[in-house]
């Protein structure tokens, strides 16, 4: 889909499975009040994203307020074995020269047993301190705390809404669909943030891709 649309206040190793295409729970009907308020949530946590520097922390609050998991704790699952090359336009968003190493972080942001975010993750070491690149290889600490010291600053580079529960030009008039009598059916990932993040002295030093799940929607 295209990004925020207009509406929005702001626009700006283990393996935990998500399956292809999730079935709400049964709080998530498929009926036009239940598609409204899937969306209305889908508002809320893409504004409290775009206002907030680390996504970390404003899962965890989410996963809190939502009642997700036992303890609102977000903790980083790595996934190893599935490099990927800094894409094209990396090198020139972090400023840094083709010789500079860049390392690759792939993780999985869950909350108890609830994977909340698909994270790709490039950074350039040399702009961390030596404890926390040992940290990162280390262990499975969100990025987002590990790097804190840093108060480190964020500028989203898009935020793309990847499925709207309402059709295209429901907010002029369009038809909602009819209740089908099923759950709402919510493809892996609904929502899409590519961001930079920046020391305090404006220094880039993390290029970000956070896909969000299905299971943001999902309720006790």
């Amino acid at each position: 889909m295209s990004t925020c649309p207009r509406y929005l206040a702001a626009c700006g190793a283990l393996v935990l499975a998500v399956a292809p295409v999730v079935a709400a729970r049964d709080s998530w009907p498929d009926t036009p009040l239940a598609r409204t308020q899937a969306l209305a949530e889908l508002q809320t946590l893409n504004a409290e994203l775009l206002s907030h520097p680390s996504a970390t922390l404003t899962l965890e609050h989410w996963c809190g307020e939502h009642h997700l998991a036992a303890q609102a704790k977000i903790l980083a699952h790595r996934v190893q074995g599935e490099d990927k090359p800094l894409p094209p336009d990396g090198r020139a968003l972090l400023g840094i020269a083709a010789s500079e190493p860049v390392r690759y972080r792939r993780v999985q942001l869950a909350c108890g047993d609830t994977v909340l975010s698909d994270a790709d993750n490039w950074y350039v070491p040399s702009r961390l301190t030596a404890a926390m690149n040992r940290q990162l290889d280390t262990s499975d600490v969100p990025f987002g705390k590990v790097v804190q010291p840093l108060h480190f600053h964020r500028q989203t580079l898009s935020a793309d809404l990847l499925w709207s529960p309402l059709p295209q030009g429901w907010d002029s008039g369009a038809a909602l669909p009819p209740a089908s009598g099923q759950p709402l059916a919510i493809p892996q990932h609904v929502l899409q943030h590519r961001a930079l993040l920046y020391t305090q002295d404006n220094q880039p030093f993390s290029l970000v891709v956070e896909s969000y799940t299905a299971s943001v929607l999902a309720r006790p």
